[in-house]
């Protein structure tokens, strides 16, 4: 027997039993205004990483080097997201569980569960190096600081997750609150300073370009905008909301209507997300490719060139929506990794001793990359691009998991939705396999 239990892991949780379609419709919850404020906070965290640096650099690149003719790629990855991201936070809502919890149930031996962690945290690493980075850059240009030695000083960020996680876990949210409303303020801010053209944005939101040199960038904002490590954060997010709200399996109405409220939130925080991303790369186009800054290799770069041309203010803002960005995605990896780790492995650790280990990890490419004369916005870039490869790692057992009955009883996905979800997957994986193909 004790053979028997070394070589499979036990699932961590029971399958709830599920609701019927009947017991779902019979319930109409009214849902207020105070009832969303209340509960916001799953999505509004997982929001920050599609506002991340790693969008900074794929945004950038798209708008100054294709002027507006990429904003499509962003509306399209923006939707994709809010798509897989109200998937999986109707996962946790509906089953109690988070995806990671179901896929160690799904796959039983530590034979399959190891190889499926590991592939995992080096999505969530490569996640992490762009926030790094996002916050080395900023520190440079910021405070001036050599990038080698912000190299070290942004990896003590870990400093500020102490101070946010000693509380309650409601106090992080709230934090989230002030750095999504900074990051947006600041991007509002810019747009009004370099003044878009209309027309162009026009038609680069309604005219798809995939025309040559083009898909590498696509691939890189869809990889910065639908980022693996929060698909498998979402759900975890949304499970622990049904205690707090003190809602059981069997209380339908309940749980409904903590389903409506997943489905606002999720529509308005990730549409104003994605109007942030769209705003990077409407100041990529308007204030650099405008110019004929056609070939921006790093981010101080476009801190130097927004500085004469539209104001000091207007290249100090852009700086601090970068760190505000940097410290927030941050902590969303962290979150991320440790629900991958203890989910899968059913091992608990230190939420400080993986943060170090992970920056850790992530300081000495980085380091090497300053030392050898890198581009940290290529680097930046290249992780992007690395990240949408990843994707369909946690994308497909999610869209499997949700569109089964079995699982998700009464909240199983309507034939439209299944349709609409196998439609993101195919493209995100389709273009992956066409950069793969141009590249060889």
């Amino acid at each position: 027997m004790s053979a028997a239990r070394d070589r499979r892991l036990e699932p961590p949780v029971v399958m709830p039993t599920v609701p019927e379609v009947a017991d779902v419709q019979r319930t109409s919850p009214r849902i207020t205004l105070r009832d969303f404020f209340t509960y916001l906070g799953p999505t509004l965290i997982v929001s920050l990483a599609y506002i991340d640096p790693g969008n900074f650099a794929s945004d950038i690149a798209g708008g100054s080097q294709f002027n507006y003719a990429l904003i499509w790629a962003v509306w399209m990855a923006s939707v994709m997201a809010m798509v897989l991201q109200y998937m999986s936070g109707k996962l946790g809502l509906a089953t109690g569980n988070s995806l990671a919890q179901l896929l160690r149930g799904s796959l039983k031996t530590r034979a399959r569960i190891v190889p499926y962690w590991l592939a995992a945290e080096i999505a969530i690493a490569a996640t992490d190096l762009a926030e790094y980075l996002g916050t080395v850059i900023a520190l440079n240009i910021l405070f001036g600081i050599p990038l080698l030695y912000a190299s070290i000083f942004g990896a003590l960020d870990v400093l500020v997750l102490l101070a946010l996680t000693s509380k309650r876990f409601r106090v992080i949210e709230y934090f989230f609150m002030v750095f999504v409303s900074v990051i947006c303020i600041g991007f509002l801010y810019e747009i009004f300073r370099v003044g878009p053209n209309v027309h162009d944005f026009v038609i680069g939101s309604i005219s798809p370009d995939l025309s040559s040199g083009t898909l590498l960038v696509v691939v890189g904002i869809i990889g910065a905008t639908v980022m693996p490590h929060v698909l498998w954060l979402h759900s975890s997010l949304t499970s622990a909301k049904l205690p707090r709200w003190g809602v059981n399996n069997a209380d339908h109405a309940a749980k409904k209507k903590l389903l409506g409220l997943h489905l606002r939130e999720n529509i308005v925080i990730l549409a104003v997300a994605g109007c942030v991303n769209v705003a990077i790369l409407v100041l990529g186009a308007a204030a650099f490719y405008k110019y004929g800054y056609t070939n921006i290799q790093q981010i101080n770069q476009a801190y130097d060139i927004l500085a004469p041309l539209f104001g000091s203010a207007a290249a100090v803002i852009f700086a601090i929506t970068l760190l505000f960005s940097g410290i927030a995605s941050s902590i969303v990896g962290t979150l991320a990794g440790q629900e991958v780790m203890t989910s899968l492995l059913g091992v608990k650790v230190n939420r400080y001793l993986r943060r170090i280990v992970t920056r850790g990890i992530n300081v000495f490419p980085t380091t090497v990359c300053i030392l050898l004369g890198i581009s940290p916005l290529a680097l930046l870039f290249y992780s992007q691009v690395f990240l949408s490869i990843l994707i369909p790692l946690p994308m497909l057992p999610l869209i499997w998991y949700t569109s089964k009955s079995k699982i998700m009883g009464g909240y199983v996905n309507s034939h439209p939705l299944i349709f609409v979800a196998l439609a993101v997957g195919g493209v995100i994986v389709l273009l992956n396999i066409l950069l793969i193909i141009t590249s060889v």
